[in-house]
């Protein structure tokens, strides 16, 4: 009988114990949505700071074929480490892209907006990373006035990364505009 309430108290205060921590979530999937993330990242650390981390050392890569087609001579575009947004300076040229398929050369054809990220960070977080770059600047251009149904997204995460310091890093941290089927 004495065995049996020890065994009693002891399995319950297990019970409660393993109830009692919270499970980790799991990391954000990237969305095919028009999802847009607006919170910027937090500032660099002084005891870590990251100088070269602004949002001019990463770039939206429009394909030849989609340059020449619209008639974009300037197609830069920026992301900051560890950001998905887009400046309002570059509208310039998302809106010259939405005009292009929707009333120029491309009229009619589908747009792929394909994610990157540099190495650093895992690997998942980077997937992730990746998909909110692209649904971002398919927001935009959907704001510009190009219909979001003919704008794919997709993620390639850090997978086609090449980068070994800030500078070659910066080109990773990128979204390809190409043309869709």
């Amino acid at each position: 009988m004495k065995y049996a309430a020890i065994t009693l108290i002891l399995s319950t205060s297990a019970a409660l114990l393993a109830c009692g921590s919270d499970p980790k979530p799991p990391p954000a999937a990237p969305s095919g949505g028009n999802v847009v993330t607006t919170t910027n990242p937090p500032p660099p650390s002084a005891s870590n700071p990251k100088p070269s981390d602004d949002p001019s050392r990463s770039n939206i890569n429009i394909s030849d074929e989609i340059k020449k087609a619209c008639g974009i001579t300037d197609a830069e575009a920026f992301f900051a480490y560890d950001s998905a947004n887009v400046r309002p300076q570059d509208k310039a040229v998302l809106k010259k892209l939405s005009d292009c398929f929707m009333t120029g050369p491309l009229k009619g054809r589908e747009l792929r907006l394909v994610g990157h990220a540099d190495p650093r960070g895992e690997e998942e977080y980077n997937v992730v990373l990746g998909g909110r770059r692209a649904d971002n600047v398919k927001t935009s251009i959907a704001a510009e006035g190009m219909t979001a149904s003919k704008i794919a997204t997709t993620s390639r995460g850090e997978l086609d990364a090449t980068g070994t310091d800030e500078d070659s890093w910066a080109k990773d941290r990128r979204v390809d505009v190409v043309l869709g089927n």
